[in-house]
């Protein structure tokens, strides 16, 4: 299957096929899609996701969309990257980044048009875990303990982080 190249065509059909059928997306997706046509996918699910969160800002419409945008498309490559890192350190598996990023990505993409909302948050990003997980099975082959390691890992690496940073930003 050739490599997709990003269109509006391509952003709804992709969308529509991971709201109908995740399992059968992430398995037709192609081993060297690398990250261009993924990026652009999350991009344009960011933008969205920011100019609905806009409605919701505290803060002015300038810093808002810098802080909104920057953690939409910023947590994608921190996560992949992490998941990437711990599926090459407890794995030793030697798939490209390219191939987390997409996942991730295509994840991501889809869950944020719905995560602008108060307290969605808390159906998407359990949600976004959860397609996280069906790519790293489906796409990546790993077997469900380690897709769930993979994740479990991510997320408490994560968590840790943030949490060590806490005394950094409390004395702002």
């Amino acid at each position: 299957m050739a490599t997709p190249r990003f269109s509006v065509r391509f952003y709804f059909r992709t969308l529509s096929q991971l709201l109908a059928n995740p399992k059968g997306f992430f398995t037709e997706l192609p081993s060297d899609m690398g990250m261009a046509t993924p990026f652009c996918f999350l991009m344009v699910s960011s933008i969205i996701f920011t100019l609905a969160s806009l409605m919701n800002a505290a803060v002015g419409p300038l810093v808002a969309v810098a802080i909104f945008m920057a953690n939409a498309v910023g947590m994608v490559f921190i996560t992949s990257g992490l998941g990437f890192m711990v599926t090459v350190l407890a794995l030793g598996r030697k798939d490209g980044y390219g191939r987390f990023f997409a996942v991730y990505a295509f994840s991501a993409g889809v869950t944020l048009l719905s995560s602008w909302m108060p307290y969605f948050l808390f159906i998407a990003e359990p949600w976004k875990w959860w397609l996280i997980y069906t790519g790293l099975t489906r796409n990546l082959a790993l077997k469900w303990q380690q897709a769930l390691m993979v994740i479990g890992l991510s997320i408490t690496i994560l968590i840790l982080f943030f949490y060590s940073m806490l005394p950094f930003f409390s004395r702002a």
